[in-house]
């Protein structure tokens, strides 16, 4: 604990691993474990499905998936991310049950690219970059960033950082599917997962930062400080109208020559 964590007995709120410094990038991805339990299931599905046949590989897959949730669970980790890989590996087995076909099981991963991709792009061109709409939800920023010219164009370089990756691995993937190729389908699935991942993240990293620079929260202000700038504000007001409030301050104002003209014609 630090020296002012100390004093004051208080440790600081965590910030979101995702655009810190102190953060590692393996991290700031998501970790170690979150590469392992999006790898394994592919790793065992393709070969298996090779040697033995797609049942097999189902079920292959499907177990590999329960064995590390119960492995989370048994160690008390944070099992999201096994239980995110849990529900895409069982819809990904799905429909490759349903449809007869090992291509089948990438097919999901096909589809949700190209949406995450279609919903990427169409944020950046309506002026509603979603990196930065997330950024501000992670780090509580506020939406006032839509109003600074150079923080919107930062976030939407991430953006389009993101939409382009989703976009080659939906492109890419899907020719793999038409040609029914299984084997390359797991390759690049993995091979256009983290790689391609890690690439967008540097972009995402140093494109927030940037924006982070022109959109600087306001620090909040004591009591004391709001209260010296109130008196100077009272200052300011009457210095502002000190030439124009004579009338008050006892001495009244010089008669104009109009005023002296009429006072003549009245008295003749």
């Amino acid at each position: 604990m630090s020296e002012p964590e100390q004093q004051t007995g208080e440790t600081p709120a965590r910030r979101p691993a995702f655009g810190d410094p102190d953060a590692s990038l393996i991290e700031q991805m998501g970790g170690i474990r979150g590469l392992v339990f999006s790898s394994i299931p592919i790793l065992t599905f393709v070969p298996v499905n090779s040697f033995w046949g797609l049942d097999a590989a189902i079920w292959a897959a499907l177990g590999v998936a329960v064995a590390m949730l119960a492995w989370s669970l048994a160690r008390r980790q944070n099992p999201q991310p096994a239980i995110s890989g849990f529900i895409g590996v069982a819809i990904c087995v799905f429909i490759a049950w349903r449809t007869g076909d090992a291509k089948g099981y990438f097919l999901y991963g096909i589809i949700t690219q190209a949406v995450y991709g279609a919903v990427f792009l169409i944020s950046a061109l309506v002026r509603w970059p979603l990196v930065g709409v997330i950024w501000s939800f992670l780090d509580k920023r506020g939406m006032a960033w839509r109003k600074n010219r150079q923080a919107r164009k930062w976030y939407a370089v991430a953006t389009w950082a993101w939409a382009a990756l989703f976009a080659i691995r939906a492109v890419l993937q899907y020719a793999l599917y038409l040609n029914d190729e299984v084997t390359w389908l797991g390759a690049a699935r993995i091979g256009m997962g983290w790689p391609l991942a890690l690439v967008a993240f540097l972009v995402t990293v140093w494109a927030v930062r940037r924006a982070m620079e022109h959109d600087e929260p306001m620090r909040p202000v004591d009591g004391e400080t709001q209260q010296v700038a109130r008196d100077a504000e009272a200052v300011g007001a009457e210095a502002a109208t000190g030439d124009g409030s004579a009338g008050e301050s006892g001495a009244s104002p010089r008669p104009s020559m109009a005023d002296d003209a009429s006072l003549d014609d009245g008295k003749g």
